[in-house]
């Protein structure tokens, strides 16, 4: 048995986790509430934004499955950037990804709570306290305790969506007015680019923002038998499920709900369900809302905890992160999560529009950041593997041109929040939190070279 102070973590997840996990980081509030504000910016023409996010997203979990088959078992995908780029790009993309997800923590605590409070009559503190030490418990107990569980809140999800689309196609094709109908409800509000044709791509950043979340396949497939294989079967099956669990549904809420009647904020699956004349429509979504936001607490806490064990065992955190418990779970890194995420939810309590919607600002576009250092690491890594002569057994396709254009792509969403009124202080204050990084690692590297001057040469 591993003892506290081995650092080594269990290998018990099992592929469904992985898949399950990948799909659940995927499926969540962003899709069942945040998708309003994105149809509200774009009209039918949102259609384009899902398909060229998901895409995006399907070309990194490609490049992810590259590097990790090339050379598994390294750990998460801050580890590849690193072995790549140096060593500063595994410090910042861990560094960056860890306070995300403890921002990230903060929102779903009170999302929780504050869904629950139309079952629990309790204060929104009381609520979200009690979820986020339940979540705790779970991923204290054991990493196959939080592969089970995130393999059923995913496969609620997962099952929602699945359900709602043979309801949708049900409700065009057999029991509602027809596809003629259907068809009315994508042009007759405006035509299919009402907000004009650049909407879909103004929309890019809110739809995008819905969609990470796959890589945590590489985080969880480390805890695996197999970590290459479990990471190649998420970059080749889950992102393409994903594009069409996206885009069919939301298609369906298009054709089904005149997108101009729904409303930022609240859920298109409640308002085209109720149009179906579905009965029990807003209690079903609140349930699948409420299990939504869990399984991203959940996960949450899991990512937090194993980003910060990698960033201890590379040096760039305290050592004592780096310990694992008797059960093989970081125990420390656990409850620094969630005490982090605590907080957020503490100032979104405190001052909503003050503190709260600077940390959400400051987190809101570093997923981009850290994606960008993840292709620049691929084609670098793919260039020294080359010139080495070593074969790969998955290839990122028309390389280096596809990696490319996913730069620019990842640089044009930039430069479309620059230019959006709401998304250029979010992209500012990111900025402001990548630089902050970067401070800190020029701090890193100081004191080391200072430590080592102390040390003096080796003899």
């Amino acid at each position: 048995m591993a003892t506290a102070s081995s650092g080594e973590l269990a290998h018990t997840l099992q592929p469904r986790h992985v898949t399950l996990i990948s799909l659940g980081g995927i499926i969540g509030a962003g899709l069942f509430v945040g998708s309003s504000a994105a149809i509200n910016m774009a009209g039918p023409s949102v259609l384009i934004s899902y398909a060229l996010s998901g895409f995006l997203v399907f070309l990194i979990m490609r490049m992810l499955g590259e590097m990790a088959v090339a050379r598994p078992g390294l750990g998460t995908f801050a580890e590849y950037s690193a072995l790549s780029l140096g060593h500063w790009a595994g410090f910042m993309t861990g560094w960056l990804y860890w306070y995300f997800w403890v921002i990230t923590v903060g929102v779903e605590t009170i999302a929780g709570a504050t869904l629950l409070q139309y079952w629990v009559a309790a204060p929104v503190w009381l609520i979200g306290l009690v979820l986020i030490v339940v979540m705790t418990a779970t991923n204290l107990l054991s990493v196959r305790t939080y592969g089970e569980f995130e393999f059923w809140f995913a496969s609620l999800k997962v099952g929602a969506i699945a359900v709602f689309i043979v309801l949708g196609l049900g409700f065009i094709f057999a029991f509602g007015p027809g596809p003629a109908d259907a068809l009315q409800q994508l042009t007759a509000h405006g035509g299919l680019f009402p907000r004009g044709i650049g909407a879909p791509f103004a929309a890019i950043p809110v739809v995008i923002f819905s969609m990470m979340g796959a890589e945590v396949a590489t985080i969880a497939a480390a805890e695996t038998a197999s970590p290459a294989r479990n990471v190649t079967r998420a970059a080749r099956t889950v992102s393409l499920r994903i594009l069409v669990f996206y885009i069919a549904s939301i298609a369906i809420i298009l054709c089904v709900a005149p997108w101009d009647s729904l409303v930022p904020g609240d859920s298109p699956f409640t308002k085209t369900l109720q149009i179906m004349r579905i009965p029990g429509a807003a209690s079903v979504m609140s349930v699948i809302a409420v299990t939504a936001v869990l399984s991203c607490l959940n996960s949450g806490l899991y990512i937090t905890s194993r980003m910060l064990h990698e960033l201890a065992r590379r040096g760039d955190a305290p050592a004592i992160f780096a310990a694992t418990s008797k059960r093989r779970v970081p125990r420390l890194g656990i409850l620094l999560g969630t005490v982090a995420g605590a907080l957020a939810a503490l100032a979104s309590i405190i001052s909503p529009n003050g503190v709260f919607l600077f940390l959400i600002n400051t987190s809101g576009a570093i997923i981009l950041f850290i994606y960008m250092i993840i292709v620049f690491g691929e084609i670098r890594f793919r260039q020294q593997l080359e010139r080495q002569g070593e074969r790969l057994q998955l290839r990122m396709w028309l390389f280096p041109w596809l990696s490319y254009a996913v730069i620019i792509g990842i640089g044009l969403v930039l430069v479309v929040m620059a230019f959006t009124p709401g998304q250029t202080v979010q992209l500012a204050l990111s900025a402001l939190s990548v630089a902050v990084t970067i401070l800190a690692l020029g701090m890193r590297r100081m004191v080391g070279r200072d430590r080592d001057r102390a040390v003096g040469p080796a003899i």
